[in-house]
């Protein structure tokens, strides 16, 4: 499956935050969305870098209570796991097991389109298992098939 497939079934698009807000902005963004990762923009077409949990926990770690008032852009990673929606899902899977990241930006043509979690991963790969074993099952039943 390409990853381009993957984003057909969950849409496009990502959720962007500004550089100057604060990381106490983004994490109530986080929870008010059921979200862990955004991307840094100046612009829709623009983007800077991304943020995600990992990166507010290494602030925190680092710099203590004081981090929750740090700009985005001073915590954000620059160093972005980028993949194409013309890559193959265990290409996007490799990315996040090299770069030890749980989301892969997602661009089609130069473009930022979306973005490929650690979760989406999971769910496309436990509906590949299911419908094997289906199709299993039916094979050794004798039904669903000519």
């Amino acid at each position: 499956m390409f990853v381009g497939e993957i984003m057909k079934n969950k849409g496009a698009g990502v959720i962007a935050v500004a550089p100057d807000q604060t990381m106490v902005e983004v994490l109530r963004l986080f929870r008010d969305n059921n979200i862990g990762f955004v991307v840094v923009s100046r612009s829709n077409s623009k983007y800077l870098g991304t943020l995600s949990e990992r990166d507010c926990c290494n602030a925190m770690a680092e710099y203590g209570a004081k981090a929750a008032a740090m700009r985005v852009a001073d915590i954000m990673n620059r160093n972005v796991a980028m993949c194409s929606t013309q890559d193959l899902l265990p290409v996007a899977m490799g990315i996040m097991t090299q770069r030890r990241t749980r989301h892969v930006l997602v661009t089609d043509g130069g473009n930022v389109v979306g973005v490929v979690s650690i979760g989406d991963v999971v769910k496309h790969r436990l509906d590949e298992a299911q419908r094997t074993e289906q199709e299993l099952q039916d094979y050794i039943c004798g039904t669903r098939y000519h």
